[in-house]
């Protein structure tokens, strides 16, 4: 998701044009790809440490030592990639033999070291906490079973989260501060998401210091009145056992959710008034100690807000004002620079670009501009006066990296035009490491300097590389295919034999939710292998990024609002319609498959396009919008009593009875995301439509049908025998 050198190869896609990758050596790639193989790491690509960039030019990474059993934070230099020293060894610690986490206070002049993990949701954990002194290298225990433990700025204290409460622990004293006493499971919670937050809005800790550390800001989500869900889990007891927990469908009541502060000297809070608003994603300190800058958000999420909120006063004005006729995303680009002007992330102007604002909200300027999307923003350097951000200025299936000045001036391409590039910065933006990959090159780790010079390559996964020499693979070609109007992205990958007077069975393969994208020129996910080992059986495998994707303009991207499930699936049958044209391809073979969203797309499909597709697996498929979180749902559906027709007429429980071909429907009972709830009422509607299927339900797996010994080999054996028995070309046996 190799060699020493970066192949480059540039992707024009235009419409009726196709640019392969380098053909494998056909003399020595006779090799099979496994299932076993897959599933079991033999086609892992070499990784680099995950690594936190530290004040100055350096960066620490988290490392195992096997031979001395022990676990230490190293700190490296990021001009000469050497270790500088290591700051702590578990060996070196008498009361704590292991650690699986660390962070940084301000200053770096201390850590805090976790172990003992227990996973809540998706992005959450409690475990138990140390604070590590690195100068006296003393350790001292925060607490047990806690959250997100984090320094004050001053150092003197730590504040972090346990059962649904705050508590702020005196470094020097030890002496411990509840700051909040009504947290209560199921009802109040204090400083942590619920659940829906940390799903959709993808952050845990709802509690922030100021730059003094002398107030701590946090959320209190009241979730008395939202209702409650459960799960059976099977475990290994005589008897299951249930989950509960809150979780707000689509149009139902949410958690109210409201901003406090809290005062260390007077030790009081005070609830923040921020108007009219149904969700808080975001709060952040600006450089002034005395200012919190807080997101809003309205229930259809088109209506974003930027509050100044006066720690002197405890009273918000508005900052930024943003409105969209369909949503705004949430992002994490907010940036305030030393004179509290802020860098932000917009689509305003059809494209998601950079853009300058004074602390009056007043616009300076825009930054970037161009029918091309911004992907990612790295920061700023004040002394260079230089903005770093990745786009798709290249083309929508590569990621380059690039330099702009804050005037929008001197923009300079910093690595790869083609393929994927991602940065990591060190600190003050002087160097970072890219991680290249392509759909023909492995991962490519190498130092950069801030000016694009590349310095070194770390890792090239050249093993890999020659490895797969030795398979049987053929090359993704990518191409775009015109489809009611729109030129979309496709890859397509044909058996190694290939012969055009031949009919091949098509397997297409999606996701297609909002903003996404499955056609890029990025190195092999797992799924990548798998359906090269198919189409080595005979099968031409298709992947198309229709209308609803991402990174072609917001225009592109927001026309499935409020229709889900509408024109997605529009293109994906007559894409299918379309590709059996061509005379290599039989169209009385048509399979499509899809997981979560590419599960409901597929079911669509197989049901909506019964007269082209033949054979439809889907995996943990919501079925019906009604059944999923409000959060994202809503945001492009707005709720079922707004919009009922846009949730029934896109849902595949409707149309049950147009089931014709093979279908495989699969799903883990203990998905907390998407629930088996949606599997078993398409079961329902299937049943009373006598309609045969095929179906596997994986007792007590989570939406990624994952944890467990050979739960992936067993899902994808079962998906491949399904396939090689329902979608094949007897004349091609």
């Amino acid at each position: 998701m190799k060699q020493i050198y970066i192949l480059v190869v540039t992707f024009l896609l235009t419409a009726g044009t196709f640019f392969a990758q380098t053909s494998p050596n056909q003399t020595t790639n006779t090799k099979e790809i496994t299932l076993e193989e897959i599933w079991n790491g033999t086609f892992s690509a070499e990784r680099m440490n995950s690594l936190n960039s530290m004040n100055g030019d350096f960066y620490a990474v988290l490392e195992y030592n096997s031979l001395t059993n022990s676990v230490s934070v190293d700190k490296y230099s990021y001009k000469t990639l050497e270790k500088v020293e290591t700051i702590v060894n578990s060996n070196d610690l008498q009361d704590l033999h292991s650690f699986s986490s660390y962070s940084f206070n301000t200053d770096e002049t201390k850590l805090i070291l976790g172990t003992n993990f227990e996973k809540i949701y998706r992005h959450s954990y409690k475990g138990t906490f140390y604070a590590y002194d690195i100068a006296s290298k003393k350790l001292t225990k925060i607490g047990d079973k806690i959250q997100e433990p984090v320094f004050s700025p001053d150092n003197k204290h730590v504040a972090y989260a346990k059962d649904n409460n705050i508590f702020i622990k005196n470094v020097a004293s030890n002496n411990i501060t509840q700051v909040t006493n009504d947290g209560k499971i199921n009802e109040i919670i204090n400083g942590i998401t619920d659940w829906v937050y940390e799903e959709e809005f993808a952050f845990v800790r709802a509690f922030e210091w100021n730059k003094t550390g002398s107030h701590l800001a946090f959320l209190r989500f009241d979730e008395t009145s939202v209702p409650t869900f459960s799960m059976d889990i099977t475990g290994s007891e005589l008897y299951p056992t249930q989950q509960v927990f809150k979780y707000p469908k689509a149009g139902e009541k949410n958690a109210d959710v409201t901003l406090h502060m809290y005062t260390l000297s007077s030790k009081k809070i005070a609830e923040i008034s921020l108007g009219d608003y149904e969700y808080i994603p975001r709060i952040k300190w600006s450089n002034d100690a005395d200012v919190l800058v807080t997101t809003t958000l309205n229930r259809h999420q088109n209506n974003l807000k930027l509050h100044k909120v006066n720690t002197q006063n405890n009273t918000a004005t508005l900052l930024l004002n943003e409105i969209d006729k369909a949503y705004v995303d949430i992002t994490d680009n907010l940036t305030f620079l030393a004179d509290n002007s802020f860098i932000w992330t917009s689509e305003k102007d059809g494209y998601n670009h950079i853009y300058h604002y004074d602390f009056s909200g007043k616009l300076i300027n825009q930054i970037t501009k161009g029918n091309w999307e911004v992907t990612n923003y790295y920061g700023f350097n004040e002394s260079k006066k230089t903005i770093y951000y990745q786009s798709v200025e290249n083309g929508s299936i590569n990621r380059g990296v690039y330099s702009i000045n804050l005037k929008g001036k001197k923009k300079e391409l910093l690595s790869n035009a083609s393929g994927q590039n991602t940065a990591s910065f060190s600190t003050n933006l002087n160097y970072f490491i890219n991680t290249y990959s392509s759909a023909n090159t492995p991962p490519i780790y190498s130092l950069y300097t801030a000016k694009g010079k590349m310095l070194k390559v770390i890792k090239d996964n050249a093993k890999l590389k020659e490895k797969l020499a030795a398979y049987k693979m053929s090359p993704k070609e990518f191409s775009t295919i015109n489809i009611n109007g729109n030129n979309l992205n496709m890859w397509m990958v044909k058996p190694l034999d290939f012969d055009e007077n031949k009919k091949y069975p098509l397997l297409m393969f999606q996701y297609s939710g909002p903003g996404s994208q499955q056609v890029g020129n990025s190195w092999n996910g797992s799924n990548d292998y798998w359906h090269n080992m198919l189409a080595q059986k005979g099968i031409i495998v298709v992947c198309i990024d229709g209308r609803g994707t991402g990174f072609k303009g917001a225009d592109f991207k927001k026309v499935t609002q409020k229709e889900l499930g509408k024109y997605e699936v529009e293109d994906q049958i007559a894409a299918a319609k379309k590709l059996v044209e061509r005379s290599y391809i039989d169209k009385n073979n048509v399979g499509i498959w899809g997981w979560s969203y590419g599960g409901f797309m597929s079911t669509n499909c197989i049901l909506k396009g019964n007269d082209i597709f033949t054979t439809a697996i889907a995996v943990a498929p919501v079925t019906s919008w009604r059944f999923y979180d409000s959060v994202y749902t809503e945001r492009y559906m707005q709720t079922p009593q707004e919009n009922a027709s846009g949730y029934d007429d896109n849902s595949p429980i409707n149309y049950a009875n147009k089931l014709q071909g093979k279908y495989l429907l699969v799903h883990g009972t203990g998905d907390d995301n998407v629930h088996v709830q949606n599997s078993y009422r398409m079961i329902n509607s299937l049943i009373e439509a006598n309609k045969q299927f095929d179906m596997f339900m994986v007792p007590d797996r989570t939406h990624s049908i994952y944890k467990g010994r050979n739960t992936r080999l067993n899902l994808y054996t079962k998906m491949t025998n399904f396939i090689n028995n329902n979608l094949h070309n007897e004349s091609n046996k």
